[in-house]
């Protein structure tokens, strides 16, 4: 069973998948006005602003040359992997869907936090992670007529994959220091690059773009491109990044949740029925154990 130490990292895992769960509505609310790429540089410029500005008021010691270069590892996964790919299947299948596929992704950062923080879940642990990611698999391949699978899909999968990176190389870092500071350096790092491209790829007609569109760019900035990464990293950093990372499969349950509301889309009792399996097998893998390396 899980230390208090753990479970206080599972509740704070909790709230930022709650955080986490809104980058897919708003970024389909911004997409729908602003070109993708636009959108990724233009979060990044904003979060790095607000990194940059952090990391002086606070006066925090610049990272020695080996942390610099993690950073810069796990930065192209958050900063450039991670948001590209999201964007760009946004631009293709609705939010619900979008959620409910990227419940794979706790099986692909169990996988990761193996390989980056040599951490050993158990048996049980996997067989609970393998069937949620089962659960995702078929519900991708019943709805696969619905939208452009070839291509959607595709993009939530590359998504998945930057993602878990991603998340184990930032628990991992916030093991060293404090999870606010290491996501603060990433984006500062990657302002300047941000910056050039958002100026290269600035719309012609900006003014135009509707009051929706400029909440969702708010919301995936400010929120989902830094401060989730304040409570998510500190989550990893106390419960695991195996243990915590499990718990992105409630993911779909939030992003379901907040689809409706948020994109207008219609809820199927089928996607519901789907999330709340993968909802169960999260239940299940939170009472396994993982060793921790």
């Amino acid at each position: 069973m899980p230390s208090s130490r753990e479970k206080l990292g599972i509740a704070l895992g909790f709230a930022g998948v709650c955080l986490f769960g809104g980058t897919l509505p708003a970024t389909r609310l911004t997409v729908s006005a602003l070109d993708p790429l636009f959108l990724t540089a233009a979060r990044a410029t904003i979060a790095g602003c607000a990194g940059l500005l952090l990391l002086t008021v606070l006066r925090r010691p610049w990272p020695t040359q080996r942390i610099w270069f993690e950073l810069f590892v796990t930065g192209l996964c958050t900063i450039v992997g991670f948001p590209v790919l999201m964007a760009l299947a946004m631009a293709k299948v609705p939010a619900a869907h979008g959620g409910v596929v990227l419940g794979i992704m706790p099986l692909a950062t169990v996988a990761a936090a193996s390989f980056v923080t040599h951490e050993r879940p158990s048996a049980g642990f996997w067989l609970a992670s393998l069937a949620g990611a089962a659960i995702v698999v078929v519900f991708v391949l019943r709805q696969s007529e619905a939208h452009s699978f070839a291509l959607g899909d595709l993009y939530l999968l590359g998504t998945v994959v930057a993602g878990a990176f991603g998340y184990a190389l930032s628990g991992r870092l916030s093991m060293q220091r404090p999870g606010w500071e290491v996501i603060s350096w990433q984006v500062a790092m990657f302002m300047p690059l941000a910056a050039i491209a958002t100026l290269a790829l600035w719309p012609q007609h900006l003014t135009d773009t509707p009051l929706p569109a400029w909440i969702g760019l708010a919301y995936v900035s400010f929120v989902s491109q830094f401060f989730a990464f304040f409570v998510f990293n500190a989550a990893m950093a106390m419960g695991g990044v195996a243990r915590v990372g499990q718990l992105m499969l409630l993911q779909p349950f939030v992003i379901v949740a907040l689809a409706a509301p948020v994109n207008g889309e219609r809820i199927k009792l089928s996607t519901l029925l789907y999330a709340a399996a993968v909802v169960a097998t999260v239940v299940i893998g939170q009472r396994m154990r993982v060793k921790r390396g």
